[in-house]
């Protein structure tokens, strides 16, 4: 026996011990008989090819061809579920069958090789599928779409959304779905601030969607560093660093814009630019010149802790981009989750655009605030905050804010009613008095940091006569959309309450009975999972996920969290996060991008936690294990990985979905990226295999009838033809890209640009200081 057989035929004995003693374990557990009865398979095999009998090699075989209907059955025809499956028992039956044959007394040599070698070609072309992609949902043949007219009409980009409406709809069509092929880079700016790696820390991620006024893009970074450039040029006009600077998530996802209508006040700062730093500052700037205005709130700066009471560094401050409105600036705030009880106030206020003085306060605890509290009081602490970015219709002079949870996120005993009523709600507020409205509720009792993580998006539906309906776009972590009368609140796409899960929590919690579902629109990302569902980069370590879930407590959604390990899914992350909804009005279809990431969770009595912490510490962001101070729990929370680092769900891991909002359907969608950077225990394979990654920031939409998104784990940007999903365009990035496109026309050139902000994909090691611009060449 040559030494290359003998250690093959010793892998093979050793990989069949392992799926033997594994598949009698999921077999206890409930699970497959597969792993079991192939590595009993696998163990005969080794032996016998180690004793030169043939018989191990056309083992190897039976086991590859058995093993071809067993994965059919289980997993349909769908290609990522059947690659781990397939492809070690077919590149095992292949190689048996090439190297055997020379040191076998057999006569059927010649037969082996023949075999061996389509095995491998089989093999080989099973493989070369993963770098198609797979599971695409194709619009009908017969799916109407409208072709924007012709315009490259310079208007702004104002707002984090384009508009206050939040629908990231550039109404331009220089570039089109006929030349975006020709897209070049025209122009490039360094901020000069790069995030320090992983983005967790202090570095932050740079997240910023610029604002583009008249002949100038003003664009910012985590830390607060503002710059004014040119839109044909990049070159810059002026800089301003704002100072500001976190422990932790540091932000600058946009800026605001307001430009003073009083003519007495014309005389200073006509344009402004309005930001909200990452240590709770409110200022404007200039627009022209950069410098401050000083004739807003004190000296030019508005505290956004006052009236706040007790705030400790990195507790309570603004990572999203501030509304402006008529004459007013709108602010929420970012209060770190899972700490402890009593945390700062979620109260919204509004403050005067034109000097800084607050105009109301929507304390939601304590409605009898108008503005101000009483001497000797605070903004009622520990309420449902609203972290992300409003939206806002002039019509009706509403305000539309989505609510997060009360904190901690993941323990809901004793919170108050009026946080039981706003939590992780939609609430419509009033402009000028700041009084709600209307509210609508998409989680109660929520104890899943199930916030509402998006931008509401104000858009149009045709009602089926021929008109329209104001209506508001909500999309959820929970991959729910829901579809509300933006005057009323009501539900225009069906809503029904449906039972969850009842057991599982901790003695004392509180379950909600039922929970809202948007049945009448589509859920993206939220697939039930269940043994056959679980994966693995080879068959090993889909074997180890098998036997996770079988141990893991799972009862779909809303699992409660407890004292027993539970796999949360969709997790916290959704879902559908903060990067929000692009649409067409056109053809009125909606664009959202998702994550698929499943979470275990799990709470521990307040001793064992503090034993458990010391070797596994709380993140500061409350975005992993927390202590959740003044509760008798802490809480960890995991993204679930297999025990090489990969996913133990099947891919897509995210994707980009088009939803026709006159259907209520999918109208396509595809996976979003490759694995190119991502690989087993971390390291990048640099395979572009389009499995789809988990996404982040989101999708801006053309009326050239394209779809530009960068939020990738894979280091592109790439544009979609918005009727089909047909990949027209992608360029690499240096890094990766945690920010949403935007789109301008250029009052002085007449050339349209495409510009995102590239710092760095999220959680990836490579970080930049980039603003990338791109224009059709000769334009």
């Amino acid at each position: 026996m040559t030494k290359i057989t003998g250690t093959f035929a010793a892998l093979i004995i050793l990989m069949g011990l392992g799926l033997l003693l594994g598949g009698v374990y999921l077999v206890t557990l409930g699970g497959s008989f597969y792993y079991l009865l192939a590595g009993l398979g696998y163990v005969v095999a080794g032996i016998r090819l180690w004793g030169r009998h043939s018989g191990g090699v056309w083992l190897l075989f039976l086991i590859a061809v058995i093993t071809i209907p067993w994965a059919l059955w289980e997993s349909g025809v769908f290609y990522w579920a059947l690659f781990p499956r397939l492809l070690v028992p077919l590149a095992l039956a292949s190689l048996g069958l090439l190297f055997f044959p020379s040191v076998l007394p057999s006569a059927s040599k010649q037969l082996m090789r023949r075999l061996g070698i389509a095995t491998l070609l089989g093999t080989i072309i099973f493989f070369m599928f993963a770098f198609v992609p797979h599971g695409l949902v194709r619009p009908s043949s017969d799916a109407p779409y409208v072709e924007a007219i012709a315009n490259a009409i310079p208007s702004n980009w104002h707002a984090y959304g384009r508009t206050e409406a939040g629908t990231r709809y550039a109404p331009f069509s220089q570039i089109n779905r006929k030349n975006v092929m020709d897209l070049k880079l025209a122009w490039t700016y360094h901020t000069g601030e790069t995030p320090k790696a992983g983005g967790e820390d202090g570095g932050g991620v740079d997240s910023n969607t610029p604002l583009q006024i008249d002949d100038t893009l003003f664009t910012c970074t985590p830390k607060g560093r503002i710059a004014a450039v040119d839109v044909d040029t990049g070159r810059v006009r002026w800089k301003y660093d704002s100072g500001g600077n976190s422990l932790f998530w540091n932000r600058c996802r946009g800026l605001g814009y307001y430009k003073v209508k009083d003519a007495a006040l014309r005389s200073t700062c006509r344009e402004r630019i309005v930001h909200t730093t990452v240590d709770a500052r409110l200022f404007e700037l200039d627009a022209k010149t950069g410098k401050m205005c000083s004739d807003f709130g004190s000296a030019g700066v508005v505290d956004l802790k006052k009236d706040m009471g007790d705030v400790p560094t990195g507790s309570y401050f603004q990572t999203s981009a501030p509304l402006v409105a008529r004459d007013y600036i709108v602010v929420g705030g970012w209060v770190v989750d899972n700490q402890s009880r009593g945390e700062p106030s979620g109260v919204i206020r509004a403050f005067d655009a034109r000097n800084g003085a607050l105009m109301w306060a929507w304390d939601l605890g304590n409605p009898s605030i108008k503005d101000v509290p009483p001497p000797g009081q605070t903004y009622t602490r520990g309420t449902p905050n609203m972290w992300t970015a409003a939206a806002y219709d002039d019509k009706l002079g509403l305000v539309y804010a989505p609510l997060g949870n009360a904190t901690p996120d993941y323990f809901g005993v004793d919170r108050p009613a009026h946080s039981e009523e706003y939590s992780s709600s939609l609430v419509a507020l009033d402009i000028i008095t700041g009084r709600p409205r209307w509210k609508f509720q998409t989680v109660h009792h929520d104890i899943w940091d199930y916030d509402l993580p998006s931008q509401p998006a104000l858009v149009d539906v045709p009602n089926g006569k021929g008109g329209v309906i104001p209506a508001v776009l909500q999309t959820t972590k929970r991959g729910q959309i829901f579809l509300l009368n933006r005057a009323t609140g009501e539900a225009l796409a069906e809503v029904a309450e449906k039972p969850v899960p009842q057991k599982g929590a901790v003695p004392e919690e509180r379950l909600a009975p039922t929970q809202p579902y948007s049945i009448g629109m589509p859920t993206i990302g939220a697939d039930h999972l269940d043994e056959k569902k679980m994966w693995g980069a080879t068959m090993f370590d889909q074997l180890a996920c098998r036997i996770l879930f079988k141990q893991l407590r799972y009862d779909g959604d809303f699992t409660p969290i407890g004292l027993t390990h539970a796999i949360q899914q969709p997790a916290n992350a959704g879902g559908l996060n903060w990067g929000s909804v692009s649409y067409d009005p056109v053809n009125h279809l909606a664009y959202v991008n998702d994550i698929r990431i499943p979470a275990i969770t799990w709470l521990m009595p307040r001793k064992e936690y503090d034993i458990w912490s010391i070797k596994h510490p709380p993140t500061p962001t409350g975005h992993g294990p927390s202590p959740q101070l003044g509760t008798p729990y802490g809480m960890a929370i995991y993204m679930w990985m297999s025990p090489i680092g990969a996913p133990c769900n099947q891919p897509p891991y995210g994707t980009i979905t088009a939803i026709d909002l006159k259907t209520r359907r999918v109208a396509w969608q595809v996976p979003a990226g490759t694995a190119q950077q991502l690989g087993p225990f971390g390291v990048a394979s640099h395979l572009p295999m389009p499995m789809g990654m988990p996404t982040y920031a989101g999708t801006m939409a053309t009326a050239g009838g394209l779809v530009f998104f960068a939020g990738f784990q894979d280091y592109f940007i790439r544009a979609y033809d918005a009727q089909n999903g047909d990949l027209v365009w992608q360029y690499a990035l240096p890094v990766g890209s945690s920010a949403t496109p935007m789109s301008y026309v250029s009052p002085v050139t007449g050339k349209q640009y495409i510009v995102i902000s590239v710092g760095g994909a999220a959680h990836s090691p490579d970080n930049g200081d980039y603003v990338l611009a791109f224009s059709l060449p000769g334009a």
